[in-house]
């Protein structure tokens, strides 16, 4: 578990990571550089799902070795499949991380939403509905493992 302290806010305590694969931790379906050490070493203190569409067929090769859960969704409604799947985990102990327009429902309904802008961009539907937009996902990783860089942005 993961326990923020923001001043202002409720404690925040996630039990789950739940991210988007390709333009979130992959571009054109490869793992960006640095994912993979990040999310071994959250594994530790998140239990760790993938949800996507996996667009290029190959986020099960990419994660081999993640201790992670992957679900491929189909291609219709995934916006709704994947807000389902976090409200399933129990969106309010949920941190969510993505970048497409079909996250922008899971990241508005967790404990915390971060939206990442990188290769692919990000939808502006997506941004508004994070709590918290980054440049990439290494960045995003970074912000869970050292909380309180989280705490400083959040506070109010």
């Amino acid at each position: 578990m993961l326990e923020l302290a923001v001043p202002g806010s409720d404690t925040l305590q996630l039990d789950y990571l739940v991210a988007d694969f390709n333009g979130t931790l992959a571009c054109d379906g490869v793992l960006l550089p640095g994912a993979r050490d990040a999310l071994c070493r959250l594994a530790e203190k998140l239990a760790i799902h993938v949800v996507t569409a996996d667009t290029f067929g190959c986020a099960r090769k990419a994660l081999v070795g993640i201790p992670c859960e992957l679900v491929v969704l189909t291609a219709d409604g995934q916006a709704s499949a994947k807000l389902h799947y976090v409200e399933n985990l129990n969106a309010s102990r949920c941190v969510c991380i993505g970048n497409g327009r079909n996250d922008r429902l899971m990241l508005a309904a967790a404990a915390l939403g971060i939206a990442v802008i990188q290769g692919e961009g990000a939808a502006v539907e997506t941004l508004l509905a994070a709590k918290v937009a980054t440049p990439n996902i290494l960045t995003a990783l970074e912000l869970l493992l050292n909380p309180q860089r989280l705490v400083a942005t959040l506070r109010l």
